[in-house]
């Protein structure tokens, strides 16, 4: 059964870091476009960043030079790398893996980020 997991999700102060985490089950991923994404109380799914299977890489403008994706194919892993925290990154954040970077249709649980000032 495919299945995403995320982990690493947790409080932290504004101006801090976490690393989030998304273990594919089931197959391998390093085929499939993946993606992390993220949804604020009241507000809609937004995209945060994609990784290609060519191992190229698009950010949003808010995640661009504070969020790094990233992929470790050997342990079938994606990775959001988020520094420099600020209140409204607080969000539910998702993965996400597809063939293609615009219709990803396999999704994680999420993992909550809460970010205080």
């Amino acid at each position: 059964q495919v299945q995403l997991v995320e982990s690493g999700g947790g409080s932290v102060q504004a101006g801090g870091s976490l690393r989030l985490s998304c273990a594919a089950f089931g197959y391998s991923y390093s085929s499939y476009c993946m993606g992390w994404f993220r949804q604020a109380p009241g507000k809609l799914r937004e995209g945060v960043a994609v990784a290609d299977s060519d191992g190229s890489t698009s950010y949003v403008d808010f995640a661009k030079g504070r969020f790094t994706i990233s992929k470790d194919n050997a342990k079938n892993t994606l990775y959001l790398q988020m520094n420099s925290l600020k209140p409204e990154d607080t969000a539910m954040y998702y993965c996400a893996s597809g063939w293609d970077c615009n219709n990803l249709n396999v999704w994680g649980q999420g993992t909550l980020v809460t970010v205080s000032s």
